[in-house]
């Protein structure tokens, strides 16, 4: 008996620590995945996207097995009702695995699920981050065109929008994002060219500003916020060509009406890529996309995280068509994401480059500058 409950507590401390692992903790975790496991050349039985296809709603917000990858992303930035800015980010991923032997087994799946789910505090300037995987059986996880969970972390849509409800512990979310203007399609149609060769592209569509509402817990305490929030969806096989090294990716909400996403796909030289793209909303919903001429991004400043990586935090943005010359800085810098995939992800603040007014809010995100090797 005595030695049952040692094993007990050997468990239980393992359990523990590694929970405590799933939030704050500054150091990153080992077994990280890469960007060229996930988004480079696939095995072949995936189909890949090569050409423009309608897109079809509610259907397509739902999984697409037949392609290698996909996501569910939402970020927002919110206010509490005594003028704390708080910032959120919940992505969903879905991977299809390599085909193998069917095994007769209520557990056989051929797809892993992850999700990931962070709070920025900006008046503490503090990161919270959790994350979790789940095999694609058993209904451990999954996203029909109505619902995306992964365990009793929930997605589910409501009148024009979604509603979130995750607890991760130490912080958890409940919040009904409602969209405010049409989804945008990006690229041609939906089909987001990323590179040179065929299938070097996805399905990419956005829902580039929803009025965020509901509650925010942290420091057990549960919080009323407001805000706006923001989705991207895409789905394919084999985007991310061999000649890219990963990507800037700024979605900024103007205090305007307008809205503006570009990604910055990077080359192994620090390079902007041809590829690069972007679009451009007006307040009545209209877009304009944004090729690879259209904009310029100048890094201003760099960060270096504590295991060492350096991070570039803050831009200076250049949109031709719309006539913008901005400046994009984070709320504070030590919003690292630090267990899997190693990535950049926060909430930022954009002013007039020249006279340094504010004119919105938004989030960035950087990745590829801390990819594994081997």
């Amino acid at each position: 008996m005595k030695k049952d409950l040692v094993i007990l507590l050997l468990i239980v401390a393992v359990l523990v620590g590694w929970l405590a692992r799933q939030t704050i903790s500054p150091e990153p975790e080992t077994g990280q995945i890469s960007l060229a496991d996930v988004l480079g050349e696939a095995p072949e039985h995936f189909r890949q996207v090569t050409e423009p296809v309608p897109l079809a709603f509610p259907a397509d917000h739902g999984s697409h097995p037949e392609y290698r990858s996909e996501w569910w992303y939402f970020v927002g930035n919110l206010d509490t009702a005594d003028g704390d800015r708080l910032g959120f980010q919940y992505t969903l991923f879905r991977f299809g695995l390599d085909e193998s032997a069917p095994r007769d087994s209520d557990w056989t799946t051929d797809e892993l699920w992850m999700a990931h789910l962070a709070l920025s505090d900006g008046r503490e300037q503090r990161f919270f981050q959790s994350e979790r995987f789940a095999r694609g059986a058993l209904g451990l996880a999954g996203a029909e065109p109505e619902r995306w969970w992964l365990r009793d972390w929930q997605v589910e849509a409501i009148p024009d929008g979604w509603s979130l409800d995750m607890d991760a512990g130490p912080f958890a979310l409940d919040l009904d994002l409602q969209k405010t203007r049409p989804i945008v399609f990006q690229g041609d149609q939906g089909y987001s060219r990323k590179g040179p060769e065929p299938g070097n592209a996805s399905r990419y569509y956005s829902a580039t500003r929803m009025t965020a509402e509901g509650r925010v817990r942290l420091d057990d305490e549960w919080r009323e916020v407001t805000g706006q929030a923001w989705l991207d969806r895409e789905w394919g096989s084999n985007q991310l060509s061999d000649t890219l090294a990963g990507w800037d990716w700024f979605a900024l909400q103007f205090d305007d009406g307008r809205d503006v996403m570009v990604y910055r796909l990077r080359d192994h030289d620090g390079e902007a890529s041809r590829w690069s793209a972007g679009v451009v909303v007006e307040s009545d919903g209209s877009a304009r996309i944004l090729g690879y001429e259209d904009f310029s991004a100048e890094i201003t400043r760099w960060w270096t995280d504590p295991r060492g990586v350096q991070w570039p935090l803050a831009w200076d943005l250049e949109i031709f068509p719309a006539e913008l010359s901005i400046r994009v800085q984070p709320v504070f810098d030590a919003q690292r994401w630090y267990q899997s995939v190693p990535y950049w992800e926060g909430m930022v603040d954009i002013t007039d480059r020249e006279s340094g007014e504010p004119l919105g809010r938004g989030y960035l995100e950087l990745s590829g500058y801390d990819e594994p090797t081997g």
